[in-house]
């Protein structure tokens, strides 16, 4: 009865703390008067005052005095300053969540700090955890080799801690750990256990290590640091549990290990940004979960792995800048790729026409449904904690798009965004009719090719199109005046082909630069040095509007769609990032 009474006063505090702010005037007050109440309740063993504005106040040392506690969870809740020794008293936790403690105008700085104590001098009394969280607590500090001792831990979530120094590879021998992420700390450097030694145990040994504790791992997340070498194959023999296998910016090199075993559960595999070389496993086929594949700026030579098309879930397929070669050809079956919405499959070797067979099955890009607007992610990540709660991770996905050189990243990604970048390879031949068929698709990129012909007027009716881009091909005739329909249309760039005659006028072609028309010696337009004389103005106006419905050319704009992502530019490049594991708690009954 007391621990019931205990929790609810405690959901009070929670509950009503914008009223407390509001009657003080002071976040500080507030903070003074929870620590008086509060920190008498020495029996307390559970404190969660997440999701609150202390408005930067420093976490109170008084905490220590609560030396029954299991549970202790201050994040999201705007502390700033040193985190106390105090905490390193609290023998009995389980769980420590200090995490995502950020300033509202700057969400990317974390406002704690662990160092003074250090992180080694907070932990090494905590040896029960089973759960820590320090996402954006300024660590500035190697990862303590103590921490090779705290068998129990489950969940260890380090992101952006400007962690340095050498990534401990003993952690690997956790026997319990579900999830581990470090990622975004640059200076982060070291080895995954290596699998190719001179000694012939040691391979078997490291096979077990990994083994052991990846039996339960769903979460590996080891981006952006500085780990190099060779993956182990044992390294992709995971469990049934794991769905996120992230080492996208380090730089790990040699070929890409088989994918384990079939009737995995893994659902986003990212290798982009490494060294990587020689071909795409065919093994991947086994991921019958996958839904993104990334594996962008690489050194694999290989032809288009069009056997990926039996993946039925996959969405989001990256292979730019590698050495990627050959035609792409027709498809075997009616039906392969059918979710598929982003490709990028720019800066390779591709060679031969434009893959317009694809462009007639790839049903997941014809249709631009907002009735539920969902964010790409994957999700079911628990992990157990005190008194038969869990904590439920979503984790999302951002992309990054560069424009001119200068890298955008968007936090979240709607899941009908639908991308296709064929830019800077080898394609001939014209542009086929068949892209017309893709009416969802918001960005095509079929710059830097050998690109002949006509711009085709069906491409008019990609109502929901925002970045067109053609550029440096051979592209000759006129800019079709049904491209005036594209209302959304934000980045159109056609410079440096053949094209002639007048610019179409009006909607958004009047906001368009210049620079998008460049190098087209026989364009004209009253926004251009060159003029237009009048009979080729008038003979580019749009036919009547019954000729309209006779052509049966123009798919009717619908203007009830929201714009949620802008900012395109010219010559971009699609790739898929990894973003903050977020967690929330919720209440399951075990």
């Amino acid at each position: 009865m007391l621990l019931l009474i205990l929790a609810f006063s405690l959901r009070l505090i929670n509950e009503n703390f914008k009223d407390l702010i509001a009657a003080t005037g002071k976040a500080s007050s507030v903070t003074t008067t929870l620590a008086i109440g509060l920190f008498r309740l020495v029996h307390l063993e559970k404190l969660n005052l997440a999701f609150n504005n202390f408005s930067y106040s420093e976490i109170p040392s008084v905490l220590g005095n609560l030396s029954r506690l299991t549970y202790l969870n201050l994040s999201y809740s705007s502390f700033s300053g040193q985190i106390p020794f105090a905490i390193s008293k609290l023998s009995k936790l389980s769980t420590l969540d200090l995490s995502l403690n950020f300033a509202a105008v700057n969400p990317s700085k974390g406002l704690l700090e662990l160092k003074r104590p250090d992180m080694k001098s907070l932990v090494q009394n905590l040896t029960s955890l089973t759960y820590l969280d320090l996402s954006m607590v300024d660590v500035s500090s190697p990862i303590p080799s103590v921490l090779e001792i705290f068998s129990s831990l489950t969940f260890f979530s380090c992101h952006n801690c400007k962690l340095f120094g050498k990534f401990p590879e003993a952690v690997f021998n956790l026997p319990n750990l579900e999830l581990l992420e470090v990622s975004k700390n640059f200076e982060l450097s070291g080895y995954l256990p290596e699998f190719y030694f001179s000694s012939q145990l040691k391979p078997l040994q490291i096979c077990r290590i990994i083994a052991s504790f990846n039996c339960s791992l769903q979460v590996l997340d080891l981006s952006y640091n500085n780990l190099s070498g060779m993956i182990p194959q044992c390294l992709t023999n995971f469990s049934n549990f794991l769905a996120i296998l992230n080492l996208y910016a380090n730089n790990f090199y040699g070929p890409i290990p088989r994918t384990g075993k079939s009737g995995n559960n893994l659902q986003l595999i990212n290798l982009g940004r490494n060294k990587f070389c020689g071909q795409v496993p065919r093994s991947i086929t086994r991921c019958s979960m996958l839904q993104y594949l990334d594996l962008r700026d690489n050194q694999i030579n290989d032809t288009f792995p069009s056997w990926l098309g039996v993946l039925r879930k996959l969405k989001v397929l990256i292979l730019r800048s590698n050495g990627f070669h050959g035609t792409i050809g027709a498809p075997e079956f009616d039906f392969v790729f059918p979710q598929l919405h982003i490709i990028d499959l720019s800066n390779n070797e591709f060679t031969g026409f434009l893959p317009s067979e694809y462009f007639k099955i790839w049903n997941a890009m014809r249709n631009h449904s907002t009735e539920s607007l969902t964010y790409m992610h994957s999700t079911g990540f628990v992990f157990s904690v005190e008194y038969n709660h869990n904590y439920l991770s979503i984790y999302n996905y951002s992309m990054t798009l560069t424009n001119k050189g200068v890298n955008m990243e968007f936090t979240h990604v709607l899941d009908v965004f639908t991308v296709i970048d064929l830019s800077s390879n080898r394609f001939q031949g014209e542009i086929p009719d068949s892209i017309g068929n893709l009416e969802g698709l918001q960005l095509l990129n079929l710059s830097n090719n050998f690109l002949v012909g006509q711009i085709p007027p069906v491409i008019g009716s990609l109502s929901h199109l925002e970045a067109l881009d053609l550029s440096w091909n051979k592209l000759v005739g006129r800019i079709p005046w049904q491209l005036r329909q594209l209302n959304f249309l934000a980045v159109f760039n056609v410079s440096h082909n053949h094209l002639t005659g007048p610019l179409p006028q009006g909607e958004q072609f009047d906001t368009f630069d210049n620079s998008s028309f460049d190098g087209n010696l026989g364009l004209c337009g009253n926004s251009l040095s060159k003029k237009c004389e009048d009979s080729e103005t008038s003979s580019s106006s749009p036919p009547s509007s019954t000729l309209l419905e006779d052509e049966d050319l123009v798919s009717f704009f619908h203007f009830g769609w929201k714009v949620v992502l802008m900012g395109y530019g010219f010559g971009m490049v699609i790739g898929v990032i990894i973003g903050r594991l977020q967690s929330q708690e919720e209440m399951i009954d075990l």
